[in-house]
């Protein structure tokens, strides 16, 4: 098949309009299933372009830039594959859960509508209602296919321009997402995400802008072949660590993701955070130990400080939220901090383990959002103190819950144990290796992190699950099946790539050793 990366690619920014007309024309259904099996295309043929090994499609572009590319190699397969994975699956996860959303945006918006008299009737209310739910709805898959497309086009650009245009991209549809879809704030909200991840973007920018004009050339392959000055190195270096640890919500440059992963509506905070944060670890791959070798290896101790840094403060204020959402995004600043710790290894297998740890994140904590989901649509409340023994009312989601959450511990037979244990294996061997008295301290502070993520997890599973049932959640029932079917088919997945890793890590691992020489 010709143009598979094109298609996969920008098929779901071409056809967004559709999904629009469909929603408003024909209604929530119709926009839902042409998203679905959109979706599900791009995927089946990005699976299938990426089994036979590196795949790569160049088109003409412009002199000024260079090559327009696509690349889909050992590093930005998993990426890829698990993006869109995670996105066919939460386009069916969302009808429900965005009709609920919109049913009380409508009413917000009804109540400062309707004049004090009453003049409405039930008949009048109920056909606006279901106007406005289409209208929105095709609103909805609309964005959600460009940000799924923006995703996608980061891993897979091959030039420096190409990447940072996709990387904008992202956060355009991100942005209106959460402004109009939200919760609480959500205008205020959606503004400083745009601020934080617009800043990151421009410091990302200068620093390929540095590297650009010095090698005459935008394109990975050029860059690659290039010597270019030391100055400009660890000016570009720093820049675009700097712009990437914004994205990936790295300490101190965390402050966005707690609000915007707790306002976002749920499905969307399931790709915000497993997903697109994810990128940044992706580029620190692609942009920094790729072509800037040597000045990787200077900063690698100081990317897995960084990490350590990261797991205890998002460890540390997940145990402190009451919010199910809030500590999930903290959760996910934790998360970001294993894949730093392991960025920061100059190892094969910490390398290789830190990729998995991206491909485990997004499955472990994709299903707890979905969990975070049903619990606002069945029981009305995202507050943990307010739930309880909800194991026994809800047990589809209470198991996928409790995958999801030995997803995230590393627990076998989950993805995250794999990752997890080449992650830690790798800064080991290379604590050893040196004999760095500073790494084997990393190594172990990184241990103790690990039982601080179990700790808040096990402690949030059973204030949920288990224990007293609160009177007034004795008529709780689990959630519809459109809900549940996605979060069933992530959790056994999850599964399956734990019990057999070669799924990703064939390729992940000729890559990692080519990458750094062994």
């Amino acid at each position: 098949m010709d143009f598979v990366l094109l298609q996969a690619v920008f098929l779901p920014l071409l056809l967004s309009p559709l999904a629009y007309i469909l929603g408003r024309k024909v209604g929530t259904n119709a926009a839902m299933w042409f998203t679905f099996g959109l979706l599900l295309y791009c995927t089946i043929i990005l699976i299938e372009a990426s089994i036979g090994g590196t795949y790569e499609e160049h088109y003409q572009w412009t002199t000024l830039f260079g090559e327009f590319g696509f690349l889909l190699d050992g590093l930005a397969a998993p990426f890829a594959i698990i993006i869109y994975v995670l996105c066919t699956i939460l386009v069916i996860y969302s009808k429900p859960y965005m009709i609920h959303k919109f049913e009380h945006l409508f009413k917000e918006q009804y109540q400062q509508n309707t004049s004090s008299e009453g003049q409405s009737t039930a008949i009048i209310e109920s056909s606006a209602l279901k106007t406005y739910i289409n209208n929105q709805s095709g609103l909805y898959f609309a964005m959600f296919l460009v940000f799924a497309m923006g995703m996608l086009g980061t891993v897979l650009s091959t030039n420096l321009i190409e990447f940072y245009i996709f990387f904008e991209v992202m956060l355009i549809p991100s942005f209106f997402l959460i402004a109009w879809y939200g919760d609480g704030a959500r205008r205020r909200i959606a503004l400083m995400f745009f601020f934080w991840t617009h800043v990151g973007a421009v410091v990302l920018l200068l620093g390929f802008l540095a590297i650009g004009l010095t090698v005459g050339s935008f394109d990975f392959a050029d860059i690659t072949e290039s010597q270019i000055p030391e100055d400009i190195v660890v000016i570009s270096a720093v820049a675009i660590i700097l712009g990437l640890g914004v994205k990936l919500a790295a300490f101190i440059f965390h402050v966005w993701l707690p609000y915007a992963h707790g306002a976002a509506p749920t499905p969307i905070s399931a790709l915000l955070s497993p997903a697109m944060i994810g990128i940044g670890a992706y580029g620190v791959f692609r942009l920094i130990i790729e072509f800037l070798p040597q000045t990787y290896a200077d900063l690698s101790i100081i990317l897995s400080i960084w990490g350590v840094a990261t797991m205890f403060y998002g460890g540390a204020m997940a145990l402190m939220q009451d919010d199910f959402k809030r500590l999930l995004a903290y959760s996910s600043i934790s998360q970001m901090g294993y894949l730093l710790f392991g960025l920061g290894s100059l190892s094969v297998y910490g390398l290789a383990g830190a990729e998995m740890m991206y491909v485990s994140h997004a499955l472990g904590k994709g299903l707890l959002f979905m969990t975070a989901g049903v619990l606002i649509v069945n029981v009305g409340t995202r507050s943990i103190s307010k739930l309880g023994g909800l194991a026994g009312k809800m047990p589809i989601t209470a198991v996928c819950a409790v995958i999801g959450a030995l997803t995230i511990m590393g627990v076998p037979p989950t993805s995250g144990f794999m990752g997890e244990w080449m992650l830690f294996y790798g800064a080991l061997e290379t604590a050893i290796e040196e004999g760095n008295d500073l790494r084997s301290l990393m190594f172990a502070l990184g241990l103790v992190a690990t039982a601080l993520t179990m700790s808040y997890l096990l402690w949030m599973l059973k204030r949920v699950f288990f224990g007293k049932l609160p009177e007034n959640l004795s008529n709780v029932k689990d959630g519809n099946w459109y809900m549940l079917a996605p979060m069933m088919v992530l959790a056994g997945f999850t599964i399956v790539v734990g019990i057999y890793p070669d799924i990703f890590l064939s390729q992940i691992m000729p890559y990692m050793q080519g990458v750094l020489g062994v």
